[in-house]
Protein backbone atom coordinates (compact mmCIF):
# COMPACT_ATOMS: atom_id res chain seq x y z
CA UNK A 1 0.00 0.00 0.00
CA UNK A 2 2.91 2.50 0.79
CA UNK A 3 4.26 1.22 -2.50
CA UNK A 4 1.09 2.83 -4.61
CA UNK A 5 0.60 5.89 -2.86
CA UNK A 6 3.55 6.97 -4.11
CA UNK A 7 3.63 5.40 -7.55
CA UNK A 8 0.37 7.17 -7.95
CA UNK A 9 1.72 10.14 -6.58
CA UNK A 10 4.95 9.61 -9.46
CA UNK A 11 1.97 9.36 -11.74
CA UNK A 12 0.71 12.35 -10.91
CA UNK A 13 3.68 14.27 -11.23
CA UNK A 14 5.15 13.04 -14.30
CA UNK A 15 1.69 13.29 -15.95
CA UNK A 16 2.08 17.17 -14.79
CA UNK A 17 5.10 17.97 -15.96
CA UNK A 18 4.38 15.64 -19.08
CA UNK A 19 7.70 13.33 -18.32
CA UNK A 20 6.92 10.49 -20.75
CA UNK A 21 10.00 8.53 -19.42
CA UNK A 22 9.39 8.62 -16.26
CA UNK A 23 5.57 8.34 -16.64
CA UNK A 24 5.79 5.14 -17.91
CA UNK A 25 8.19 3.81 -15.43
CA UNK A 26 6.15 4.74 -12.40
CA UNK A 27 2.82 3.61 -14.51
CA UNK A 28 4.11 -0.20 -14.84
CA UNK A 29 5.06 -0.43 -11.14
CA UNK A 30 1.92 1.31 -9.96
CA UNK A 31 -0.03 -1.93 -12.58
CA UNK A 32 1.71 -4.57 -10.82
CA UNK A 33 1.32 -3.72 -7.10
CA UNK A 34 -1.95 -2.88 -7.85
CA UNK A 35 -3.05 -6.07 -9.51
CA UNK A 36 -1.25 -7.55 -6.25
CA UNK A 37 -3.83 -6.57 -3.91
CA UNK A 38 -5.67 -9.00 -5.84
CA UNK A 39 -3.40 -11.83 -5.59
CA UNK A 40 -2.67 -10.97 -1.44
CA UNK A 41 -6.47 -11.08 -0.61
CA UNK A 42 -8.27 -12.63 -3.38
CA UNK A 43 -11.95 -11.52 -2.30
CA UNK A 44 -10.55 -7.98 -2.71
CA UNK A 45 -10.47 -8.56 -6.33
CA UNK A 46 -13.87 -7.58 -7.05
CA UNK A 47 -13.16 -4.72 -5.76
CA UNK A 48 -10.39 -3.79 -8.05
CA UNK A 49 -10.75 -0.83 -10.47
CA UNK A 50 -9.79 -2.72 -13.30
CA UNK A 51 -10.96 -0.50 -15.85
CA UNK A 52 -9.39 2.65 -14.47
CA UNK A 53 -5.86 0.92 -14.58
CA UNK A 54 -6.32 -0.23 -18.12
CA UNK A 55 -7.31 3.55 -19.37
CA UNK A 56 -4.47 4.83 -17.05
CA UNK A 57 -1.97 2.46 -18.64
CA UNK A 58 -3.74 3.31 -22.15
CA UNK A 59 -3.14 6.91 -21.80
CA UNK A 60 0.41 6.88 -20.59
CA UNK A 61 0.84 4.79 -23.87
CA UNK A 62 -0.39 7.18 -25.55
CA UNK A 63 1.14 10.28 -23.92
CA UNK A 64 -2.53 11.50 -23.09
CA UNK A 65 -1.28 13.28 -19.87
CA UNK A 66 -5.00 15.04 -19.06
CA UNK A 67 -6.29 11.39 -19.24
CA UNK A 68 -3.73 10.32 -16.86
CA UNK A 69 -4.54 12.85 -14.46
CA UNK A 70 -8.16 11.71 -14.53
CA UNK A 71 -7.66 8.23 -14.64
CA UNK A 72 -5.40 8.68 -11.42
CA UNK A 73 -8.38 10.75 -9.89
CA UNK A 74 -11.05 7.78 -10.32
CA UNK A 75 -8.34 5.30 -8.74
CA UNK A 76 -7.61 7.47 -6.22
CA UNK A 77 -11.52 7.58 -5.17
CA UNK A 78 -11.60 3.75 -5.69
CA UNK A 79 -8.55 3.63 -2.95
CA UNK A 80 -10.19 6.15 -0.82
CA UNK A 81 -13.94 4.18 -0.76
CA UNK A 82 -12.14 1.38 0.00
CA UNK A 83 -9.82 2.60 3.16
CA UNK A 84 -12.69 4.02 4.16
CA UNK A 85 -14.41 0.36 4.44
CA UNK A 86 -11.80 -1.55 5.53
CA UNK A 87 -7.98 0.00 6.36
CA UNK A 88 -8.81 -0.01 9.88
CA UNK A 89 -10.58 -3.93 10.05
CA UNK A 90 -7.49 -4.34 7.89
CA UNK A 91 -5.00 -3.20 10.26
CA UNK A 92 -6.55 -4.80 13.48
CA UNK A 93 -6.69 -8.11 11.76
CA UNK A 94 -3.15 -8.75 10.00
CA UNK A 95 -1.31 -6.25 12.62
CA UNK A 96 -2.80 -6.63 15.89
CA UNK A 97 -0.61 -9.21 17.90
CA UNK A 98 -1.80 -12.03 18.67
CA UNK A 99 -1.04 -13.22 21.95
CA UNK A 100 -3.21 -17.23 22.43
CA UNK A 101 -0.46 -19.26 21.36
CA UNK A 102 1.97 -17.61 24.09
CA UNK A 103 3.22 -19.20 26.93
CA UNK A 104 5.11 -17.70 29.93
CA UNK A 105 6.56 -20.84 30.54
CA UNK A 106 5.57 -24.64 29.19
CA UNK A 107 2.23 -25.42 29.99
CA UNK A 108 1.63 -21.74 31.79
CA UNK A 109 -1.04 -20.16 29.04
CA UNK A 110 -0.01 -15.86 28.59
CA UNK A 111 -3.96 -14.91 29.77
CA UNK A 112 -3.98 -17.60 32.69
CA UNK A 113 -0.74 -15.63 34.08
CA UNK A 114 -2.81 -12.34 33.24
CA UNK A 115 -5.23 -13.37 35.59
CA UNK A 116 -2.95 -14.68 37.83
CA UNK A 117 -1.04 -11.07 38.53
CA UNK A 118 -4.58 -9.80 38.26
CA UNK A 119 -5.63 -11.53 41.60
CA UNK A 120 -2.17 -10.75 43.10
CA UNK A 121 -2.88 -7.43 42.86
CA UNK A 122 -6.87 -7.63 43.87
CA UNK A 123 -5.00 -9.57 46.94
CA UNK A 124 -2.87 -6.80 47.71
CA UNK A 125 -5.72 -3.88 48.29
CA UNK A 126 -7.71 -6.67 49.75
CA UNK A 127 -5.50 -7.61 52.75
CA UNK A 128 -4.27 -4.00 52.66
CA UNK A 129 -7.82 -2.83 53.77
CA UNK A 130 -8.27 -5.89 56.05
CA UNK A 131 -4.62 -4.38 57.80
CA UNK A 132 -3.36 -7.88 57.07
CA UNK A 133 -0.03 -6.62 56.44
CA UNK A 134 1.85 -9.75 56.15
CA UNK A 135 -0.12 -11.41 53.40
CA UNK A 136 -0.24 -8.13 51.72
CA UNK A 137 3.52 -7.44 51.27
CA UNK A 138 4.31 -11.74 50.47
CA UNK A 139 1.55 -10.84 47.38
CA UNK A 140 3.36 -8.19 46.89
CA UNK A 141 6.67 -10.14 46.80
CA UNK A 142 4.69 -12.69 44.21
CA UNK A 143 3.83 -10.30 42.16
CA UNK A 144 7.26 -8.97 42.02
CA UNK A 145 8.45 -11.93 40.48
CA UNK A 146 5.37 -12.40 38.41
CA UNK A 147 6.08 -9.09 36.60
CA UNK A 148 9.32 -10.50 36.05
CA UNK A 149 8.20 -13.31 33.87
CA UNK A 150 5.97 -11.50 31.98
CA UNK A 151 8.49 -8.91 31.35
CA UNK A 152 10.85 -12.05 29.71
CA UNK A 153 7.86 -12.53 26.95
CA UNK A 154 7.44 -9.29 26.38
CA UNK A 155 11.31 -8.32 25.32
CA UNK A 156 10.71 -11.24 22.63
CA UNK A 157 8.80 -8.89 20.73
CA UNK A 158 10.03 -5.72 21.26
CA UNK A 159 13.84 -6.89 19.78
CA UNK A 160 14.77 -3.85 18.03
CA UNK A 161 14.04 -1.14 20.76
CA UNK A 162 14.32 -3.20 24.02
CA UNK A 163 11.24 -2.28 26.27
CA UNK A 164 11.87 -3.42 30.67
CA UNK A 165 9.13 -4.28 32.12
CA UNK A 166 9.25 -3.75 34.60
CA UNK A 167 10.52 0.04 33.82
CA UNK A 168 12.37 1.87 36.28
CA UNK A 169 9.06 4.03 37.24
CA UNK A 170 7.60 0.67 38.27
CA UNK A 171 10.21 -0.38 40.39
CA UNK A 172 10.11 2.86 42.26
CA UNK A 173 6.03 2.17 42.77
CA UNK A 174 6.65 -0.96 43.83
CA UNK A 175 9.25 -0.01 46.46
CA UNK A 176 7.25 2.65 47.56
CA UNK A 177 4.33 -0.10 47.83
CA UNK A 178 6.48 -1.84 49.89
CA UNK A 179 6.99 0.46 52.00
CA UNK A 180 3.70 1.72 52.61
CA UNK A 181 2.41 -1.35 53.16
CA UNK A 182 4.92 -1.74 55.97
CA UNK A 183 4.58 1.76 57.40
CA UNK A 184 2.04 4.08 55.49
CA UNK A 185 -1.36 4.95 56.21
CA UNK A 186 -4.44 3.06 53.84
CA UNK A 187 -4.72 6.46 52.02
CA UNK A 188 -0.79 5.89 50.97
CA UNK A 189 -1.35 2.38 49.90
CA UNK A 190 -4.04 2.74 47.95
CA UNK A 191 -2.20 6.09 46.11
CA UNK A 192 0.63 3.20 45.45
CA UNK A 193 -0.89 0.40 44.52
CA UNK A 194 -3.44 2.54 41.67
CA UNK A 195 -0.40 4.08 40.15
CA UNK A 196 1.34 0.86 39.65
CA UNK A 197 -1.89 -0.20 38.29
CA UNK A 198 -1.95 2.29 35.75
CA UNK A 199 1.74 1.61 35.02
CA UNK A 200 2.07 -1.86 34.87
CA UNK A 201 -1.53 -2.58 33.59
CA UNK A 202 -3.70 -0.15 31.97
CA UNK A 203 -1.00 1.59 30.00
CA UNK A 204 0.12 -1.85 28.13
CA UNK A 205 -3.66 -3.07 28.37
CA UNK A 206 -4.30 0.25 26.50
CA UNK A 207 -2.04 -0.17 23.66
CA UNK A 208 -1.79 -4.31 23.15
CA UNK A 209 -5.30 -5.87 24.77
CA UNK A 210 -8.10 -3.37 22.77
CA UNK A 211 -6.41 -4.71 19.71
CA UNK A 212 -5.90 -8.25 20.46
CA UNK A 213 -9.64 -8.57 21.73
CA UNK A 214 -10.92 -6.64 18.73
CA UNK A 215 -9.00 -8.69 15.78
CA UNK A 216 -10.39 -11.96 18.01
CA UNK A 217 -13.77 -10.41 17.66
CA UNK A 218 -13.34 -9.39 13.92
CA UNK A 219 -11.47 -12.87 13.03
CA UNK A 220 -14.94 -15.03 15.28
CA UNK A 221 -17.71 -16.43 12.50
CA UNK A 222 -20.73 -15.19 14.49
CA UNK A 223 -23.82 -17.50 13.94
CA UNK A 224 -27.10 -16.10 13.85
CA UNK A 225 -28.35 -17.05 17.73
CA UNK A 226 -25.07 -14.46 18.41
CA UNK A 227 -25.82 -11.73 16.79
CA UNK A 228 -30.00 -12.29 18.03
CA UNK A 229 -28.33 -11.94 21.48
CA UNK A 230 -27.10 -8.58 20.96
Amino acid sequence: MFKLRREMQAVQFYAETKDKEHLRKWALALNEHYLKIGEMVSSWNKKLDISTLSSLQANVDNQDYTGVLAAVKTLQKSCDSCHSDYQAITALTYRAPDFSTLEIEPLVPFNSHMEKLSKQVNQIKIASEDGMSDLAISSLVDLKKDMSKLGQVCSDCHKKDKVSYPSEQMNNTLLSLENSLKTGTLKEQGMDLGTLAVQACARCHGTHRLAFGTKVLLSKDSSLTDLLKH
